[in-house]
C-alpha cells in the first residue's frame, strides 16, 4: 500500500471536513492510523463512493495485519519469543479457557466463581464458569487478584487445575493453521508468560489451542 493509491480512492474535494486541508493530508492519517479513521470523510459513506470505501478498507486491514504479523511478541516473564498474541472473542472478557480441577470434591455449577492455580504457574486465579461437561469446566478470567473490598465477592477454591485449552482470536502476530505447534500469550496474562500448544482449529482469526503447555522448551 503506498500513499498515492489511497489518495487515489479518496473523493479529492480537499473540503476540510475531515480536519484536514487536502485529502493528500487525510490520506496521511489514514496510512498511520488505519481504517477506524475512514469516517471523519463525510462523503466515502455517499453511493458515489462505495466502492472506493470498500478498497480502501481492504487496502488498510491488510497493511494493519502484515504490520502485525512482522511484529516481534516476545514474553516479559521468560523472555521467548512468541507467535501470536491471544485476545478475547468478540464482547467478551478474557480468551475462553476449558480447566480441569484436580480436586474433584467440589460441586461446581455455570455461573460459580472458582479460585485456582494452573499447573506449572504460580500466580493464584479467579474464573467464571461459563459452560461445563463432566470434570471439563470452560470459563472466563475474572482476574488474579483477590478481590480485596469485595467483601460479597463468593467464590469456590478448587485448588490445582489443569490448563486443557483456549480459544480466542489472534490479535498481533502471525494466524496459525490447523495441527502447527504455537507459542502464545494471552492479552490478559498478568506476567506476560508464554504458553504452548497445538492448534486444533482455526476461522478467521479465531484460534483452538489445545494440549496447553505453560513450559516452553
Amino acid at each position: 500500500m503506498t500513499l498515492a493509491e489511497i489518495v487515489k480512492l479518496l473523493p479529492g474535494y480537499n473540503c476540510g471536513s475531515c480536519g484536514f486541508r487536502r485529502c493528500s493530508d487525510f490520506a496521511k492519517e489514514l496510512e498511520n492510523k488505519g481504517a477506524d479513521t475512514l469516517e471523519k470523510c463525510p462523503f466515502l459513506s455517499r453511493d458515489l463512493f462505495k466502492n472506493n470505501l470498500e478498497e480502501l478498507k481492504s487496502l488498510l486491514q491488510d497493511e494493519c495485519a502484515k504490520h502485525d504479523e512482522d511484529q516481534e511478541l516476545i514474553g516479559i516473564i521468560d523472555g521467548l519469543n512468541a507467535d501470536f498474541m491471544l485476545a478475547p472473542l468478540k464482547k467478551e472478557v478474557s480468551c475462553r479457557e476449558e480447566i480441569h480441577p484436580f480436586d474433584g470434591s467440589v460441586e461446581i455449577e455455570v455461573g460459580d466463581f472458582l479460585r485456582y492455580r494452573p499447573l506449572a504457574c504460580p500466580v493464584t486465579h479467579f474464573a467464571k464458569v461459563i459452560d461445563k461437561v463432566p470434570g471439563i469446566y470452560t470459563i472466563h478470567l475474572v482476574g488474579p487478584l483477590h478481590r480485596l473490598g469485595h467483601e460479597d465477592f463468593q467464590f469456590k477454591d478448587v485448588g490445582l487445575a489443569m490448563i486443557l485449552a483456549f480459544e480466542g482470536i489472534v490479535s498481533k502476530g502471525t494466524i496459525p493453521k490447523v495441527g502447527q505447534t504455537v507459542k502464545f500469550i494471552p492479552e490478559y496474562c498478568m506476567m506476560q508468560k508464554v504458553h504452548s500448544g497445538m492448534v486444533v482449529g482455526v476461522e478467521g482469526k479465531k484460534v483452538r489451542i489445545e494440549g496447553i503447555d505453560l513450559k516452553v522448551w
